[in-house]
């Protein structure tokens, strides 16, 4: 048996000046690795008593920090309990209250008395400086002990933890290296949270083979995505598919393309990536390997799908050698699964599964079946040994008898052209005939989605039972914190709401939820008739004591245009705190202007430009606001020009606002989701 700290130990003395770990401009070789491992460990013991079969929790923080801190507890053959960083001390208190564990490897302030912790960074910094470890042997931990628990990120139930014994751990290794194709040569990109099976398993396995590994937290900002694989030459990317499509959709597929065109290989987990997105991934990169692969926390990454797959991109692809794969019915039988009339819950067997649940020996027996690990997915195998997966079995929607699976309904959908997103769930037949009905939630891409035509489109995809019934838009699709979709929120929405959420994504919300900045403008040009409304909606703003203090310029004068842009791009060159970001060729621009008297001029300014970009997207316009002549409108030279253009003396410009017919589609940009504070009556 191989273990992972072995294997990281022999690379320090093999490969030693290697890099194994870079996070931002932190970079460890794997000799620099081994050597803070075993320092850490050292003092894990002396310190603070930690013993073989103790358990470990650790804040798992996209950092070097927390991959040497689980080294080094395994390195004593202690089990680690990876747990959310961002996780809230009510949240902790409970877990670590069931896990009981002999030390909390945390940065996490927390209030108790009865948890004790220990400054993940402390300790590391101490690793880092020391040599201690030298003189405290590696002992190699017996097959079957407990290396980690995992729990589960599920949507449904309390979590249950995944003991992973040595073994499984090696044996999940091996999968995923041979299944995905992992070289030692590769530089891997992990923007992956790494309490979680999907990012626990790569980050093992390319330490293992002594590969390289970059760390990065999460896909918030794309420009940390590109510094990256810039600096650090990656060579293959891992994600959520939810996180790569929405990837695409922000950079737009030209630069999509340009930033990941010379990965080796891209591989989605945690969800399965759409058949239309991965042949369109197959067709922009057609030199990079897409791979598709399918695991949970019980048994690592077990079935694979490659660009080699791509006539059966709906498949979840094969099982890797040493994975066995079966179909049961209800009562434990094996079935012969051969399409969604026979479709039966998957069983997999395999030494990678884990041998069980954290005492939980009710969980434990239901999944575990006579060496068979028992899920709750419904999949069938076609005649060249692929397999398909229509879904959970409680997801699979009884239509007067008639099996309908979800996500049929929704890769039919997502080839429609003006859907970004989709999900379908039943719901209860209002009329009693057929029991339960699809219903199919979706997110436009664009404000001038045509419903009626994607009712036409599903009607030449899908049989007539198959059909939704009901179409809902939505800003958004709920998910948990891997991205994965929550079906059971959209099941309390219905609930709530049903087709009232139709009323609450009207042509308004979806043009709020829709618009994107443009700075690239077409030649076509925007009417007199258009400029007026705009201008109009800008007038119809609220507006504090009603005082109405605004001004609008509106330029269609190309010249002035270009001579408004030349100024305020020197002007800002040539002053600190002022940024000009530019606009190429747009059909008009409206400047925003306040009486500077007015206390309230910002925010009725404010108010005012969004009302025309809102009204302008609306209509097919593109819009950017450009910030920079607010901060220049009383330079020396900028005045005099203003006040030609026909802009009041007395005021202050709140806004620029460039428009036009866009040349291409906006960037989608990630949106916090940390920023809101419920106060609600307790019931």
């Amino acid at each position: 048996m191989n273990t992972l700290v072995q294997t990281v130990l022999e690379h320090g003395e093999k490969d030693g000046g290697k890099l194994a770990v870079g996070f931002k401009d932190t970079r460890l070789t794997y000799a620099e690795l081994s050597r803070a491992v075993k320092n850490a460990a050292f003092i894990l013991k002396e310190n603070y008593g930690v013993r073989a079969g103790d358990r470990v929790m650790i804040s798992a923080v996209s950092k070097p920090n927390y991959i040497i801190a689980l080294l080094a507890a395994q390195y004593l053959a202690a089990a680690t309990v990876p747990v959310d960083r961002s996780a809230k001390e009510k949240s902790l208190l409970e877990l670590h209250d069931f896990v009981r564990p002999a030390l909390f490897l945390t940065d996490t302030k927390i209030e108790s008395d009865s948890v004790r912790t220990v400054s993940l960074k402390n300790l590391v910094a101490d690793s880092l400086s020391g040599n201690a470890g030298g003189a405290l042997a590696y002992e190699m931990p017996a097959e079957n002990a407990v290396a980690e628990i995992l729990f589960t990120t599920g949507t449904t139930g309390k979590p249950k933890g995944g003991m992973l014994s040595c073994g499984s751990i090696e044996a999940s290794m091996e999968n995923t290296w041979h299944g995905v194709g992992m070289e030692k040569s590769d530089v891997v990109l992990i923007p992956l949270p790494l309490q979680h099976s999907f990012g626990m398993r790569v980050l093992r396995s390319a330490l293992y083979i002594g590969a390289s590994v970059v760390l990065q937290n999460g896909f918030v900002f794309v420009q940390d995505l590109e510094k990256n694989i810039a600096d650090y030459k990656c060579t293959a990317l891992v994600s959520v598919p939810a996180s790569l499509e929405t990837l695409y959709r922000q950079l737009g597929e030209e630069k999509f393309v340009e930033l990941l065109r010379l990965l080796r290989y891209i591989e989605g987990g945690a969800g399965s990536v759409s058949a239309d997105f991965r042949l369109r991934l197959v067709r922009l990169l057609p030199k990079t390997k897409i791979v598709n692969t399918w695991g949970s926390t019980e048994t690592g990454g077990a079935i694979f799908w490659t660009s080699a797959d791509a006539e059966k991109p709906g498949s979840l692809g094969k099982p890797i050698a040493g994975v066995e794969v079966r179909a049961v019915d209800s009562e434990g039988n094996e079935v012969s699964a051969r399409d969604i009339n026979t479709a039966g819950r998957m069983c997999l067997r395999g030494k990678m599964q884990m041998f069980g649940y954290f005492e939980n020996e009710e969980a434990t027996s239901s999944a575990l079946k006579d060496g068979w690990l028992l899920t709750n997915d419904l999949v069938y195998t076609d005649d060249e040994g692929y397999i398909f997966m229509l879904g959970r079995a409680d997801d699979i929607i009884n239509v007067g008898g008639e099996k309908v699976s979800p996500v049929e309904v929704e890769n039919a959908a997502s080839l429609f052209g003006g859907i970004r997103e989709c999900a379908c769930i039943g719901v209860d037949d209002p009329e009693g005939i057929y029991g339960k009905v699809p219903v199919l939630y979706y997110v436009a891409d664009g404000v001038n989605f045509d419903r009626k035509s994607l009712e036409t489109f599903l009607a030449q995809k899908l049989e007539r039972y198959k059909l939704p019934h009901e179409y809902v838009a939505v800003g958004s699709l709920p998910r948990n914190r891997m991205q994965k979709l929550d079906r059971k929120t959209l099941s309390e929405w219905w609930r709530e709401n049903g087709t009232e959420r139709n009323a609450l994504s009207n042509e308004v919300v979806q043009a709020i939820l829709t618009r994107r900045s443009i700075r690239e403008f077409t030649e076509r040009p925007v009417s007199r008739a258009i400029l007026e409304t705009l201008v109009k909606c800008g007038t119809y703003a609220p507006s504090g004591h009603n005082m109405q203090t605004w001004h609008f310029t509106v330029i269609t004068d190309g010249a002035k245009i270009a001579e408004l842009k030349d100024m305020a791009e020197r002007i800002c060159r040539a002053k600190k705190n002022a940024y000009f970001y530019g606009f190429v060729n747009p059909a008009a621009v409206i400047m925003v202007s306040e009486d500077r008297r007015n206390h309230d001029a910002l925010q009725d300014g404010s108010a005012a430009t969004e009302n025309i970009m809102l009204a302008a997207h609306s209509l097919g316009l593109g819009s950017v606001w450009v910030n920079g002549i607010i901060h220049i409108c009383d330079d020396e030279e900028m005045r005099p020009f203003l006040t030609s253009l026909g802009v009041p003396q007395n005021h202050v410009i709140v806004s620029t606002i460039c428009l036009g017919y866009p040349k291409s589609a906006g960037r989608e940009l990630a949106k916090k989701t940390d920023v809101v504070s419920w106060v609600e009556e307790k019931k």
